[in-house]
């Protein structure tokens, strides 16, 4: 017998679309860790939007500078089973999971 897949390792908690996960742009810096442990392919991680940066106040945006200008975003949010690996992954703790 083999090791566990990455999707029954995860402990999904729910059909997908029941919880989505949230970023908060204000705390993400873009490191991607959220990229890899996610089963769902949930999230990618590219240049923040130019609306989303001009609602960010004046630190956030200096610090997203500093970061790059890179985000998290999650274009499949519908795909989330809560399985909840994206916030322990991290190190931002910019990802919280929320009912639709």
């Amino acid at each position: 017998m083999g090791a566990p897949s990455v999707k029954q390792a995860a402990n999904c908690k729910q059909p997908p679309g029941v919880i989505v996960p949230v970023v908060n742009l204000k705390r993400c810096e873009g490191k991607a860790d959220c990229v890899p442990v996610c089963p769902e392919n949930v999230f990618e991680v590219r240049r923040i939007d130019e609306q989303d940066f001009k609602a960010l106040g004046f630190l956030s945006r200096m610090k997203l500078r500093v970061h790059g200008m890179q985000v998290a975003y999650t274009p499949n949010a519908d795909a989330c089973r809560a399985c909840g690996l994206c916030v322990s992954a991290c190190p931002e703790h910019a990802i919280t999971l929320a009912r639709r």
